[in-house]
């Protein structure tokens, strides 16, 4: 069955699972705010955002959604519109100023405040342990390029599980791992701002390596399920020439399989380690390691956005040799596709490939120019069809035979959106810069009513 082709009759009465968890997903640089309170240290993204150039309107998190202040009322309204889970991340420069050392007990007394609130309120807390705010302390020491700070992390993860992991039960040890190490440290377009794809394989062969560790010490502490959440997509060649369909390979193993491949079976995929190998940029396998990363996983977590069609270029001068083709059909206000389709197709793919005991979509979601609130309501109808149609490819997922356990939006607020700051907005609630009022827009009591009836309801048919 084609999500396309159901009629608004089945639409309505298609259901999801039992206990299929339904919720958003927020990360803390991007809506914590109170960025030098309570002896937080600077983060990477602290540095990086307060360089000039660096951020497209000039903005930083310093304050952000003041979700640190807010939370409550944040909890209070997740609540009220009927949101069953909330994915956040924790703050590593809230817990360990320095990247180690002596923890801050205040930084771990937010969380604890946090979580208690969600509990009380019947939310499940889904918490990701890096979310790209390595402590600027760690990385003056040389950040992912040092196998120290694979140690940290560990230190990191224990010390939040040991205090959360008895009312935590979905725990994220990386949030893409593709971002921290292709884009911050291959292509500099976030921080720590390196262009060396040499520097990007060895960020992201230490970041795999202390999920591979965290994931067991976790374990250790209590943590009841372990993950990792990465970003992938559906990738589809330009034309159907020989060399398009290689290059959409190539891409499919940059993006989908560096870091699902190692984490499941033990191994970089063959060609793009071939390549890297050849231009004296390998990552710096340790014997022992890949072991390590192949951490057993109680499940995957997927980051889905869009479908990239691609085409081969020789004259690009890295190891890819490729570059991608434009959509020509629907897109975003940030121009990625609009492909429900491809995460149907990615998702079946992806359980083919590696057969994950469980998947979470732990983000999925869309930039649009919404307009200003009207009787206490942001109308954003192109965000609530965008969901529409892409739950609609998670229920022909799953009837694929996918074991897909939850889905969360990005983004529960309109955020500091890294390098776009506050020009983009993903948001289903939408945030005042100036007041910090929160008002919830059409897509977020869309969101509740499916989670309340655990089913995706006809066109038309929604009640609030």
């Amino acid at each position: 069955m084609n999500y396309q082709n159901m009629n608004q009759e089945k639409r309505g009465m298609a259901r999801f699972p039992p206990g299929f968890l339904w919720g958003t997903a927020t990360a803390a640089y991007q809506v914590e705010g109170a960025f030098d309170e309570d002896a937080r240290g600077p983060s990477i993204w602290d540095t990086f955002a307060h360089t000039p150039g660096r951020i497209e309107d000039g903005n930083t998190g310093d304050v952000a959604c003041d979700h640190y202040h807010r939370f409550e009322q944040d909890v209070e309204l997740m609540a009220e519109l009927g949101f069953g889970a909330y994915r956040f991340s924790v703050s590593w420069p809230r817990i360990y100023p320095d990247g180690d050392g002596e923890v801050n007990e205040a930084g771990l007394a937010f969380y604890d405040r946090l979580v208690d609130a969600l509990v009380a309120k019947g939310i499940v807390p889904a918490l990701t342990i890096y979310h790209w705010d390595l402590p600027q302390p760690l990385q003056d020491r040389g950040g992912w390029l040092s196998r120290d700070t694979v140690d940290a992390f560990v230190q990191y993860a224990t010390t939040l599980a040991a205090r959360l992991a008895d009312r935590v039960p979905i725990w994220i040890t990386h949030n893409e791992p593709w971002v921290s190490s292709w884009l911050g440290h291959a292509s500099g377009a976030f921080p720590p701002g390196l262009s060396d794809w040499g520097a990007g394989a060895t960020a992201a062969h230490h970041i795999l390596l202390s999920h591979g560790r965290a994931a067991r010490t976790l374990r250790e502490q209590g943590a009841k399920q372990v993950g990792l959440a990465v970003n992938l997509s559906s990738v589809r060649p330009a034309s159907d020439s020989a060399a398009d369909v290689e290059a959409a390979s190539r891409w499919d193993e940059y993006e989908n399989r560096w870091f699902v491949g190692p984490a499941y079976e033990g191994a970089y995929p063959a060609a793009l380690l071939a390549r890297l190998e050849e231009r004296g940029e390998a990552p710096p396998i340790k014997p022992g390691d890949m072991e390590e990363i192949k951490a057993p996983l109680d499940f995957l977590g997927v980051n889905y956005y869009m479908t990239h069609t691609i085409a081969a270029d020789p004259e690009d001068g890295g190891p890819l040799e490729l570059r991608e083709v434009p959509s020509e059909g629907a897109t975003t206000d940030c121009e990625w596709s609009i492909t429900p389709a491809g995460l149907s197709e990615m998702l079946i793919d992806l359980n083919q490939r590696y057969a994950p005991g469980a998947i979470y979509i732990t983000e999925n979601g869309a930039t649009f120019d919404d307009p200003e609130p009207v009787d206490g309501t942001v109308e954003d109808p192109a965000r609530v069809q965008f969901l529409r149609e892409h739950f609609a490819a998670a229920l022909e997922a799953i009837e694929a035979g996918v074991p897909l356990r939850g889905y969360f939006v990005w983004t529960l607020l309109d955020n500091f959106e890294w390098i776009w700051g506050f020009k983009r907005c993903f948001g289903v609630v939408q945030v005042d810069r100036k007041t910090q009022a929160r008002t919830p827009k059409r897509s977020a009591r869309f969101l509740g009513e499916v989670a309340r009836a655990n089913a995706l309801p006809a066109e038309g048919g929604m009640k609030s």
